[in-house]
């Protein structure tokens, strides 16, 4: 069994509320760190499936991911919200979304729960799909954008 498998298995055990989200996160700014500490928020521990770096290729073209996979990695895991960072190589987290099997799926504005992969499994189960509206007006793309001076 994998180590992450484990852990998880012993926090259901114990009962703790298992909240799930994903993304590329790949240059972290604050509005991750708003995203991340709502999400934790709606439970106890924090599960983030972060796409690999091919995924990201494939979701955000050529340019990207800027870090690679375990770097970002890294960073999400010493933020004080994360308790788990699991990488998946897919483009959607929907696999990996029933092996967690999380109390609640988090997604942020830019979704619907008509939108979010894993919603109706989540709900098939008795669990919540909550979208957290995004705060800070800033994104990896506008950054990127604002680094090659582009508007």
């Amino acid at each position: 069994m994998e180590n992450w498998k484990e852990k998880l298995e012993n926090w259901k055990k114990e009962g703790k509320k298992i909240v799930f989200t994903n993304g590329c996160f790949d240059i972290i700014h604050a509005g991750h760190v708003d995203y991340l500490e709502k999400a934790k928020a709606l439970g106890d521990i924090l599960v983030v499936g972060l796409n690999s770096d091919n995924s990201v290729r494939r979701l955000k073209g050529k340019d990207r991911p800027i870090n690679p996979v375990e770097y970002r990695k890294k960073v999400l895991e010493a933020l004080k919200p994360v308790d788990l960072v699991i990488i998946f190589e897919e483009d959607t987290p929907e696999n990996l979304i029933k092996k967690v099997k999380p109390d609640v799926l988090v997604k942020g504005g830019d979704y619907t729960v008509d939108t979010i992969v894993g919603a109706d499994f989540v709900k098939s189960y008795g669990g919540k799909v909550a979208i957290i509206d995004f705060v800070c007006d800033i994104s990896t793309t506008k950054i990127t954008q604002k680094i090659r001076g582009q508007k």
